[in-house]
């Protein structure tokens, strides 16, 4: 069926120099499909967009879409695997996607590489975005919010004037329900479990690249720029 037709004479022509600019840009990029992998608070939020941006990358939330796309092999899955690769190759996807969240397990990293392999393409770069656990408890249950606001504080690295106290206002800040040490371990061992093995199956196939996730943002993102840039297939 035919595509809708686009009625570009509405377009404002700043929008169409940007994208027209943007696709320029993008052509000479490589192709690049990558997986970040981290356990919560380690950064891989931050870096995502920046990838996807810097590298002409199209974002795949998984939800039900990959999900269904790598079922059981029952009819729906295998229309879901031909429908899923025609979606990676649209125009934002051109030239490669990153995942996010998925696969959480082996069983989902083989099917989502017999998904690609059906469309003749296969995951170049698995980031790991390894940090301490006692890093990330620090990181995470330090954090403080102002509820109306959404001002954030941390009880080490930005504290409020006042302890407990927003600095603008006087109201008590609270923390989120997830950001408790007894939440964060349970989050913690249950990426463990399931997501180690898969850093070690994409580990095997040698496209696994450990990033220094307890480093500042910037050096984080330097890292990952000299990982994305190097040989897709160096261990």
């Amino acid at each position: 069926m035919a595509s809708p037709s686009v009625d570009l004479e509405n377009v404002p022509s700043a929008d169409l120099i940007t994208e027209l600019l943007r696709r320029m840009k993008c052509a000479s990029k490589p192709d690049k499909r990558v997986i970040p992998i981290g356990p919560p608070g380690s950064g891989k939020g931050t870096q995502s967009p920046i990838i996807k941006d810097e590298y002409c990358l199209c974002h795949l939330a998984t939800g039900d879409m990959l999900r269904a796309a790598v079922s059981a092999k029952t009819p729906l899955g295998v229309k879901g695997k031909r429908g899923n690769g025609q979606a990676m190759k649209k125009p934002s996807c051109q030239k490669g996607f990153i995942l996010d969240g998925f696969p959480r397990t082996v069983v989902q990293a083989e099917k989502l590489d017999e998904m690609l392999a059906y469309q003749g393409i296969k995951v170049d770069k698995v980031l790991n975005f390894a940090i301490d656990d006692a890093v990330l408890e620090e990181r995470i249950t330090g954090r403080w919010i102002h509820p109306s606001s959404g001002r954030t504080y941390h009880s080490k690295f930005a504290p409020p004037k006042i302890p407990g106290v927003d600095d603008v206002t006087g109201e008590p800040l609270i923390q989120r329900k997830d950001d408790t040490t007894a939440v964060l371990k349970s989050r913690l061992e249950a990426f463990h479990r399931q997501t180690q093995p898969v850093i070690d199956y994409y580990a095997q196939k040698g496209v696994v690249k450990t990033i220094s996730a307890e480093k500042p943002p910037q050096e984080v993102t330097s890292e990952v720029q000299k990982a994305l840039s190097s040989s897709l297939f160096a261990l």
